[in-house]
This record gives structure tokens, sequence and C-alpha cells, in this order.
């Protein structure tokens, strides 16, 4: 007999501003603006492509990048990055962004043993919250660490094809 898989009931859509919005599975097709709550339609059709129908209006979307949980999309021709959290990379990232210190500096740490599959940064180079650190893959999964906060990368501690442990720091960025 098979566990029973855990499911998951809330997600969080995070912008890169760090602006945090919720929604229930499974998706309804209504939204709440004001306190207010409005029926829309996701459609796709060969005349319109991907659009949101909303008081008798279409508004395209387009999905320009995805990559693991983070979304690129231009909707209504105005860009848009976000990524799609559960409760638990949630409580991750609250985690991992408590490794800021008073000086302005953050360190980034493993938050798991791994191997460093990429590094994707270099010291001097300037991040975005939100972009992608590197690349560690455990239990043969990779994992994209992303920086936490805006700044400029002051550390990189890691090298492509390095072994690393919980807590090994990965990379310090000195916040914007």
């Amino acid at each position: 007999m098979k566990p029973d898989k855990p499911s998951i009931k809330k997600l969080y859509a995070l912008s890169t501003e760090g602006h945090k919005f919720s929604f229930s599975l499974p998706l309804k097709n209504v939204i709440r603006v004001n306190g207010r709550d409005y029926n829309i339609e996701l459609r796709e059709d060969e005349k319109y492509g991907i659009h949101i129908l909303w008081k008798n209006r279409r508004y395209p979307v387009e999905i320009v990048r995805t990559k693991q949980n983070r979304y690129e999309i231009l909707f209504n021709d105005i860009g848009h990055i976000f990524t799609v959290e559960t409760p638990i990379s949630m409580q991750r990232k609250k985690v991992l962004g408590a490794g800021r210190s008073k000086s302005g500096t953050l360190t980034v740490r493993a938050p798991m043993p791994g191997k460093i599959i990429d590094v994707l940064v270099r010291e001097n180079a300037e991040v975005i919250k939100g972009e992608a650190l590197v690349i560690l893959e455990a239990m043969k999964m990779q994992n994209e660490i992303q920086s936490v906060v805006s700044g400029r990368v002051t550390r990189v501690g890691v090298k492509a094809g390095q072994n690393v442990m919980k807590d090994d720091m990965l990379a310090e960025i000195t916040v914007k």
C-alpha cells in the first residue's frame, strides 16, 4: 500500500519586488480586487492566442520564459517576473534571508549537501533579488539557489564540480 502524497492547498506568487500573493488550489476562475470578486476566464484560441477574459475585455498573456518555479510573462504587454512557492519553500526563503548581517552583507549558504553543477555569477557582478547564483544538485535534483537581495557579489565561495555540505558558504552579496 502506497502512502498518500501530501496535498498542497495553498501556493504563493512572489514578485521580484517582494510582493506576496496567495492563492488556493484548485484554482478558481475568480479574482478578488479590493474585496470584490470578479469572474475571469483563461482562454486560448488561434485568433487571440492565450488571453484572460475579464468584464468582456481580452487581456493578452504571453509566457516569455519559465525556469523551475520562476516565470516571466507579458500580461497586457507589461512584463512581470514572479516565482510560485509552496509553504515549505516560503519557510526556506525566510531561513535563507536570515543570513543578512548588520554590515549590509548577506552570506548565501547551501540549504542542503550536494554538488555544485554550475556557478552562474562572478565576483563584482550585480545581481537582483530572485536571480540564480548557483545550481546545486542534491538527491539527483538540480536546485537553483537564488539571491534573496539585490546587490553586488563580493565573494564566490564555490566552483563547478565542488561538493558542499549544508550551510557551506556559496557567495557573499553586499546589499544595495
